[in-house]
Formats: structure tokens, sequence, C-alpha cells
């Protein structure tokens, strides 16, 4: 017993260290993005491109929001990966109120590209003037294809289960202009409604934050660069440069692939609170929960292996190891008729149960901290949100799954393994 302990301090103390220099940045970190409003000089700099597929249940708001936006977009792009859910039939009941908003259907999937950056990619061809994909039957004439040979600045993605709040896109271009960036994505306020999402979906948001650092911390590295696709806000000549998002065809995280890639190619990349301007709906339940977000959220496919590993030790030492250790200690000084806490002493198991009580403190604390990242106005049991650390081991298992694991499917998509090549 002696021997196990030994080694679990051995583990855990360099991770400690680590995790108090990251939480030492959230007071520094750049607050909340607040809504802007567009000036006249920023007219048409934005094109807007929606990747889709079957998303009918969730599109409606995400395109309503989009409309709130001012002059600074130009046209929203929805590129359909020929949806059989009436996605196309909703973007197009939409475009009759906002003639910015155009349906394209992208090309055919080539060989070696995951679908997500190849329907960016053809968004992004489209406002270089270069389109790949194939439009619809939306009316040629609308104010956006006026301006078609004038390509935009700023390109921005945005997934349809966001809801943009007005002002969105005019804060994240000014702040960007001002602050000289290149490439900026927003953390959103996630809407949560069940029971199982609420204990599971902060504990696996809690592995970004004990990876990366609150939001709006500086990155040390390209290779720590940490980046959101759901509102990704890039330069146009950027993405020239990189040729688009073929640096990214093979990755499931394609957002932090590509931020990652900019980042070593000298582009300044940013990644900021935007709860105050951005509601994301990303699952249904605890299951679809694990079973999507907890596909990419090991981030293997812009990491290196030793990366990828590293960050599986450091979880498990940091969020999956304290609930389990404090759990052993307080049962096993139950079960020998002593008080549940052992005395505070220098010796080895005093130092290990005391040392993950305090990250177990340290990791409910931080629920309070990122409490504003969510919405549970509509929750059943929204008190479950503040017991969402007992789910860490569960989140810290997923992580380690998905880091062992080839994807083979992805949002209704197959894909064989030498996608992995």
């Amino acid at each position: 017993m002696d021997a196990l302990i030994f080694v679990l301090l051995l583990l855990q103390l360099p991770a400690v260290a680590i995790l108090l220099a990251r939480l030492l940045e959230g007071p520094t970190r750049k607050p909340p993005l607040q809504p802007r409003t567009a000036t006249c000089e920023w007219v048409g700099k934005v094109g807007v491109v929606v990747p889709t597929l079957n998303e009918a249940h969730r599109v409606r708001p995400c395109l309503q929001g989009l409309s709130q936006q001012s002059h600074e977009v130009r046209q929203i792009v929805v590129v359909d990966s020929h949806s059989q859910d009436g996605t196309a039939d909703i973007v197009e009941e939409r475009a009759q109120f906002d003639p910015r908003i155009r349906l394209m259907r992208d090309a055919p999937l080539p060989a070696g590209w995951v679908g997500r950056p190849w329907a960016l990619h053809n968004g992004y061809s489209y406002f270089s003037g270069n389109s790949l994909s194939r439009p619809s039957e939306t009316p040629p004439n609308t104010p956006g294809d006026r301006h078609r040979l004038q390509p935009v600045e700023w390109i921005l993605g945005v997934d349809a289960d966001t809801r943009p709040a007005p002002g969105l896109v005019a804060s994240l271009v000014a702040e960007a202009e001002a602050e000289g960036y290149d490439l900026v994505s927003l953390s959103p306020q996630f809407i949560l409604n069940y029971p199982g999402e609420l204990l599971l979906q902060p504990a696996l948001l809690m592995t970004l934050v004990y990876r990366f650092g609150p939001t709006g911390s500086r990155s040390n590295g390209s290779e720590r660069v940490m980046a959101n696709g759901q509102c990704f806000l890039v330069r146009r000549s950027l993405l020239e440069r990189l040729d688009g998002y073929t640096c990214a065809r093979r990755s499931f995280c394609d957002d932090v692939t590509l931020a990652r890639t900019a980042a070593a190619n000298g582009f300044k990349v940013g990644f900021w609170d935007g709860s105050k301007l951005l509601k994301v709906r990303m699952y249904d339940g605890a299951m679809e929960t694990w079973r999507e977000w907890g596909r990419s959220l090991d981030l293997k496919d812009a990491a290196s292996p030793g990366q990828t590993w590293g960050d599986v030790w450091f979880l498990a030492s940091v969020q999956g190891l304290p609930l389990l250790v404090v759990l052993t200690g307080v049962l096993a000084s139950l079960g020998s008729g002593n008080s549940p806490f052992p005395p505070i002493s220098l010796s080895p198991a005093s130092v290990l149960f005391y040392l993950n009580l305090t990250l177990l403190a340290i990791r409910f604390a931080l629920g309070i901290a990122i409490a504003p990242a969510y919405d549970l106005q509509n929750a059943r049991f929204s008190w479950l949100f503040w017991f969402s650390p007992l789910a860490d081991p569960l989140a810290v298992l997923r992580i380690w799954k998905s880091a062992s694991e080839v994807p083979t499917q992805w949002r209704g998509r197959f894909y064989g393994e030498e996608m992995r090549g």
C-alpha cells in the first residue's frame, strides 16, 4: 500500500503544479466580449459559412440570429451536405426574409476529407471567388451576388447548433482588428436541459479548462492553442496562405487543427469568452454528449501522440483521481472506526488524502467560475450542475477512450481507417 501511495504522489505532484500555473492565469484573462454596433466602414466585410448535415431541428434559430447581424455581414452561405431531413427547405424559407442567406450544396466528398472541413472549404472557396459548391435555386440577383467579385476580408464559420445574439459579428471584427488578430474563435454559453447532461457536460468541459487554462488566457506555443469551430472568425488572406481547410481535411477537430497550423505559421490566434454573444444547444442528453462530443474532445488530430497521452496522464492525475482517492480514504477511515478525515501529518497517506481533497475543493470552486458559461433556465433539476465533479472520473475515462480509438463514424458519415494515415 505504501508503494502505491508513493507512486500516486509521484504521478500527481507535477500535474498539480502545472494545473495551478494554468489556473493562476484566470484573473488576467480577457473579459467576455460584449455586443457592438457596426460602423459604416465595415459594410460587407464578413462572409458567413454555416455547414449543415441534417440540422432541421436546430438550424432555424441559428439563421434567425445571423439575420439579426448588421451590414458588416455581406452574405450567409449555408453549405449543405445533401441533408435528408428538410434542412434545405428551412434555409430557403429563411432566405425569403433575408436576401443575404444563400443555400449551396457542397461538392461530393473527396477521399481523405472529413465532411465538416470539406463543407467549410467549399464555403471558403465560394467567398474567394472559386466556388466548388453547387448553388441552389435561390435567385442569383441577391445583394451578396453583386459583390462576388470583391472578396470579403473575413470569413466566419458558424455551426447550425448556435444561437447568435445581435452584435456578435460586429464585436468579433472590432476586437480582432483592434488587437491585430488573424483568427479568433469564441467559447459560447451552453444550454443544458436534462439531468444526465447537467452532470456530464460540465465535467467534459472542465477537461479543456484544465488542459488549456481559462478562456481568454494567453496560449503558450502553437501546440497549446485552443479554438472552437462553432464561431470561428478568420481572415480570408490567412485561408489563402493555408489553401483553405486543406491542412485540416483529415481532422475531426478541424477548428483546433487549423488554429494551431495558423499559429505555427506566425499568425496571431485568439480564443475568447463569447458567453454574452452566443448560445449553443449541442446535444440532447448525456448519451449523445458522451458519444458525439467525447469522440473529438481528446484533440488527437491536432496534437502529437506524446501530447495526447500526456494530457491523459495530466487529466487522470488532477481530475480523475481526486474523487476516487478521497472516497477511498474516507471509507477506509470509517471502516476502521475512525473519523472520516485522517489526522493531518507529513505521512505519505495523509499528504495524498489532503492533496486530493484540495483538488476536489478546487474543482467544486471552478464550478462557480464556469457557471456563467451555462444557460440552465429550462433545465430539469438544475441543481445537479453543482454536482458535476462527481462525473469527473467518467469524463477522464471518455478522453482516454477517445484517445485510444480511431473514429469511423461522424455525423452520420462513415470513414475508413485510412483517414488516420
